[in-house]
């Protein structure tokens, strides 16, 4: 067939406006989001991340397919503080608490209220404990739709529960009573969270998976441990230890434990397991390309019953572990997949921190932040280096704040207050008001073993003056 110039000239701007309404539709269509934060995880427990004995196939795989960030940190060095950073976007300057006692208040604006501006429908999937008032800062107040999981810090400790909480219904779990472990917590909540990507919907999602491994206590189904059992090792005795030689930690972790490192490294195999199912489920739903998913830790590797993260070298190379403001306990993996816009595997070294995860998801979702009443946010977004052509981000200076518990972790009496912060390769650590202001080449010495303040008196200055303004 043969077309005139005119019938040819309509044929091929039709065709351009069809095109061009399929880019915009597409450039229009928001993604959905899932946000998976681990509990306790170090730097070197992933495969990705160095030579770690735990296999994480599907986490290695979302760090070649995506992104892997060597130069991301938590927002603090303990549960509480770090998740309240996340959820509301601030580093610990504008953070009136930075000890585990921290709750979200009434007047907090989260990131789920930010991407209900949005038309998100929100989900939140396992350990909570950062607002325990019914009805003022449990989830459903803090901008989640629905949520399912375990509510307190204390029974976030707990793989097998013996409860757990429906949109603020508790819930018998019949199959951990009597002293069974039918259930384990990781499996509850990526069934649910299954459930909730399954169903059809007109909006994007927001999910926020916060599993409870690999923290104390250290439990988890055979089948995920046995690859390690033949791990050299000293058995965990719980209180069953005699008194002069108890673990500081029994009373919250009684059960003994017969092998502790093939226990914990199981439990970061069965999140690897767990994040495959959520994968394969985006896959089946056809929502894989266009999901936005975020892997992460909350703050460095624990040493309570029964772990060792130095023997594990759960850290590596970094110094110290939770509890530490040293890299070891708030330098965390971060793994961002997004097959819509990351096309090429890369490996990121650009310094961010949770405070810059809220910012972050209200500019992906077109959310002006100015317009929402009570926001109060530092953090800034990240979103640019989210593509296979990163923008550059300017440097600044990343702060952190821990006001550690005297005795008992969670003796809620706080002693000492330490802080850190960074800008560009250079670390300052204060341990306490009254100490000296220790100063590191991050880049070069990861293990911040070699103390430059003397070297850079100006420089340490500078970080000093900025620890005296916010302490």
């Amino acid at each position: 067939m043969k077309f005139s110039n005119s019938k040819l000239l309509k044929s091929i701007l039709a065709g351009a406006i069809l095109a061009g309404a399929s880019t915009l539709s597409l450039a229009a269509e928001k993604p959905n989001i899932i946000f998976i934060l681990t509990d306790d995880l170090g730097f070197n427990q992933v495969g990705a991340y160095g030579d770690t004995p735990i296999k994480t196939p599907n986490l290695d795989a979302m760090a070649a397919n995506g992104i892997r960030f060597d130069q991301a940190y938590a927002g603090n060095t303990v549960c509480s503080p770090s998740r309240v950073s996340l959820f509301t976007g601030r580093d610990g300057r504008y953070m009136s608490n930075n000890s585990n006692t921290v709750e979200l208040t009434h007047k907090d604006i989260t990131f789920a209220h930010v991407l209900k501006h949005a038309d998100y429908d929100t989900a939140l999937f396992g350990k909570y404990s950062i607002g325990q008032q019914m009805g003022v800062t449990d989830p459903l107040a803090m901008g989640f739709d629905t949520w399912y999981g375990l509510y307190s810090i204390l029974e976030g400790h707990r793989q097998y529960p013996l409860h757990v909480w429906r949109d603020n219904q508790k819930i018998r779990v019949k199959e951990n009573e009597g002293g069974r472990k039918g259930a384990y917590a990781q499996e509850l909540f990526t069934k649910e969270a299954i459930k909730f990507l399954e169903q059809e919907r007109e909006n994007p999602f927001f999910v926020v998976m916060t599993y409870t491994a690999p923290h104390a206590e250290l439990a988890v189904p055979e089948e995920f441990s046995k690859p390690y059992l033949d791990m050299d090792e000293t058995p965990y005795l719980g209180m069953k230890a005699d008194k002069a030689n108890r673990d500081k930690y029994a009373t919250y972790y009684p059960e003994p434990v017969e092998k502790p490192f093939a226990t914990l490294a199981g439990m970061v195999s069965s999140l690897d397991f767990y994040v495959g199912k959520l994968l394969d489920t985006l896959e089946k739903t056809g929502e894989l390309d266009n999901t936005i998913i975020i892997f992460t830790s909350d703050n460095g590797p624990h040493d309570e019953g029964g772990a060792d993260p130095v023997a594990m070298e759960a850290a590596v190379p970094y110094k110290g572990q939770k509890r530490d403001l040293y890299d070891g306990g708030i330098h965390v993996p971060m793994i961002v997949q997004w097959p819509a816009q990351i096309k090429k595997g890369r490996v990121d070294s650009t310094p961010w921190l949770f405070a810059d995860v809220l910012p972050t998801l209200a500019d992906l979702a077109g959310v002006d932040l100015d317009l929402i009443p009570r926001v109060h946010t530092n953090g800034v977004s990240i979103k640019g280096l989210l593509t296979d052509s990163p923008v550059e981000m300017e440097e600044r200076t990343l702060y952190w704040e821990f006001s550690k518990q005297v005795g008992d972790p969670n003796s809620g009496i706080i002693g000492d207050t330490y802080q850190a912060a960074r800008r560009g390769a250079w670390k300052a650590v204060r341990y306490g008001f009254d100490q000296k202001v220790e100063l590191y080449d991050i880049v070069r010495d990861p293990g911040e073993a070699n103390d430059l303040s003397a070297k850079k008196p100006e420089l340490t200055k500078e970080f000093f003056e900025l620890f005296e303004q916010y302490k």
